[in-house]
């Protein structure tokens, strides 16, 4: 029997598995139950091991099939379910997919089974989910055994690109509340996601074991709000693993089976990619027609380069290769691409010679904050870049294109869907690929009515989308200014009401409508300027609602708007990365704050720092970053005063000189920093 046993930084333990592997020996004379070997083989030196024991011996895999290795033909179109798991933010949709793989058999019953598909270290830290993950079930009911697809997804609003992109592999959904805390945005938003992707939903209430859990209020709010009878709502506490089996029955009866047919010829949609260093794309695929073997030459029809399979599968979480695949049915391929731009997400694969007319695909991600990215020393550029692509293959939301700064060389201005996406991003290069980098203060995409010929001709358009400040337009060159709108849906108790109205306010936002969708809770709309919302709106929020509101946002599209561009200057010298652009009503207080901000996140010199905000030519605001002074009259005990004077005016002609000539290093985290606002 093949055993590893690993400590917690991933290194085999070699003395340990041989030692475990005679006790096990030792206990597999007198007993054939493998959960009792897991058990007994528990020492005081184990507590922080990892214990690899074959996957075909773990607690749940009876059938004699799943013995012999997986064989995919036995699960026709008609015995298939997609679905996945939706719901807002901390709401239990991890925790539901771990009690569903231990209910199936994927993965061994453990105390420690917490968030197994949360893979990524960002993940593990933040304690939230980012990247869609997929899992295939084997799970018997009424003598029938069904093949479960499952995608456990986001909760948060900036990763609703993965949400739509995993809806798109799916029949249906599992619509994850919580208990305790309701409806709130992000729900009423996957909901719609769903809704008109006209897929089955099933409501599932979860945290029923929670003290103050109200279920039958949450079951009115989910009959009012979205129009299902609360009959169809499963009452569960995924922690504990109340009622979970009954989520997979309602799965097998009310989610249909896919459309697919075996008979047509092979045509799969790429949903999800990775890169591995030593076997290049690995791509996840959905079947929509035919089958794919080992060996199958297979074509894209985005580059219509020819590829032949080398490995397949499905994942159980992890990779299990299988000889074929079959229609309806969701797994990884590997088919020797090397290169990142060769794996496009939304891609079409069909087999060579037999082309097919390609999937729709998915609508391209709308980037809602930029920011600029620059390698700490040029001499990383080609490292970064590297790094970057095999980052935006597994991240495909995320839009680049090259750019470059006079203050800090060679880099490329990112696209994100939010601030905690582009924070998250930038984690993960450092994390993923040691990559240390350079962001700039996030900005969102405006765009320039032009009038300027010159410009015109040279953009080849009249209207044009600014998303770096420093190219900014001025007002003499354009008619108009338009600005990117969100309509933002806020969920919170009605004692909070008239705080957050006031807030909305103070961001320019026009309220569209309010409803109350119980006794206690209140659901309003606003559109908001996205400028206004993207830096700190959401941490506003939840401290005034003392963490009950939840927000959520859509795009919904430019208004005009009196904008102008700010520059901050240190010393004089414009620093072109703080660039940024601000309503005309908003400047001054707006250029006071960010300096005040500046004057706390700049370190003191050995010189005087003079902070100003500049419109045009015309500063706005200034503060004062004092010298580190050294007392040079310490020596000078008594005597003539002149002495003193002209020691301090030496020192006044040094300070002057090194104020001419220093250079002032913005620190890297200054740039997110500034643009934070404490409101009133």
């Amino acid at each position: 029997m093949q055993l590893s046993l690993f400590n917690t930084r991933g290194q085999v333990m070699p003395l340990m598995t041989r030692f475990l592997d005679l006790k096990i020996c030792t206990i597999r004379r007198r007993t054939q139950d493998y959960s009792t070997i897991c058990t007994l083989v528990r020492h005081r030196w184990m507590k922080s091991a990892v214990i690899c024991l074959p996957e075909h011996i773990s607690k749940g895999y009876s059938s004699s099939a799943e013995k012999r290795g997986i064989d995919m033909s036995n699960f026709p179109v008609d015995k298939i379910r997609n679905f996945s798991i939706i719901a807002h933010i901390d709401h239990g949709k991890s925790t539901l997919a771990d009690r569903l793989l231990e209910i199936t058999g994927a993965i061994v019953k453990t105390e420690k089974n917490k968030q197994v598909l949360d893979k990524l270290q960002v993940e593990r830290e933040r304690g939230i989910t980012v990247k869609a993950q997929t899992a295939s079930l084997f799970y018997t009911h009424q003598d029938e055994t069904y093949l479960l697809n499952l995608i456990d997804t986001p909760g948060h609003v900036d990763f609703s690109y993965e949400v739509s992109r995993s809806i798109s592999a799916c029949q249906g959904v599992l619509l994850v509340v919580d208990a305790n805390q309701g409806i709130q945005a992000q729900t009423v938003a996957n909901f719609y996601l769903a809704f008109e992707a006209q897929l089955a939903i099933i409501p599932v209430i979860n945290k029923i074991d929670l003290k103050n859990a109200d279920p039958e209020r949450v079951e009115k709010q989910i009959e009012k709000v979205f129009d299902i009878p609360k009959e169809e709502c499963i009452r569960i506490s995924a922690k504990q693993g109340t009622n979970v089996e009954q989520v997979l029955q309602e799965v097998v009866k009310r989610i249909p089976a896919p459309t697919a047919k075996k008979e047509d010829p092979f045509r799969a949609l790429v949903f999800d990619s990775t890169f591995d260093h030593y076997r290049g794309v690995v791509a996840n695929i959905a079947l929509f027609g035919g089958q794919v073997s080992k060996g199958d030459k297979i074509s894209s029809a985005h580059l219509g380069k020819t590829y032949e399979v080398n490995e397949l599968g499905v994942l159980r979480p992890d990779e299990h290769p299988t000889k074929t695949l079959y229609a309806g049915q969701v797994g990884y391929i590997i088919a020797g691409m090397k290169e990142v731009k060769e794996a496009q997400i939304g891609d079409t694969l069909y087999h060579h010679k037999q082309p097919v007319e390609p999937l729709p695909g998915f609508k391209p991600a709308k980037a809602m904050v930029f920011a600029g990215m620059y390698p700490m020393d040029q001499s990383e550029y080609m490292a970064l870049r590297g790094a970057v692509e095999k980052l935006t293959l597994n991240d495909s939301s995320v839009t680049v294109q090259r750019d470059s700064s006079l203050a800090l060389g060679a880099g490329w201005r990112l696209g994100f869907l939010g601030l905690l996406h582009m924070e998250v991003f930038n984690q993960r290069l450092e994390q993923e690929y040691n990559a240390s980098v350079i962001v700039t203060a996030p900005t969102v995409p405006y765009k320039a009515v032009l009038t300027a010929a010159k410009l015109i001709k040279e953009h080849g358009q009249e209207e044009i989308t600014i998303v770096n400040p420093a190219q900014f337009p001025d007002r003499s060159m354009v008619s108009e200014y338009l600005e990117p709108m969100v309509l933002g849906t806020i969920i919170a108790p009605d004692d909070f009401t008239g705080k957050i109205m006031t807030l909305c306010l103070n961001r320019r936002a026009t309220q569209k409508n309010m409803i109350y969708i119980d006794e206690h809770r209140v659901m309003m709309k606003y559109i908001f300027p996205l400028n206004e919302i993207v830096v700190d709106f959401y941490d506003s929020l939840k401290s005034m609602s003392s963490g009950y509101a939840s927000f959520d946002y859509e795009d919904a599209g430019y208004q005009p708007a009196d904008l102008i561009k700010m520059d901050f200057l240190l010393n004089g010298k414009p620093v072109e990365e703080l660039t940024t652009i601000v309503h005309k009503d908003k400047a001054y207080s707006m250029g006071k704050a960010m300096c005040e901000r500046l004057k706390d996140s700049i370190p003191r010199q050995m010189f005087e720092i003079a902070v100003q905000a500049s419109i045009g030519s015309k500063v706005i605001a200034r503060e004062t970053i004092k010298a580190y002074r050294k007392n040079v009259l310490a020596k000078c005990y008594g005597g003539d005063i002149t002495r003193k004077m002209k020691l301090l005016k030496k020192q006044a002609e040094g300070k002057k000189k090194m104020r001419r000539i220093g250079n002032v290093e913005v620190p890297k985290d200054a740039f997110i920093n500034v643009l934070k606002r404490k409101d009133k």
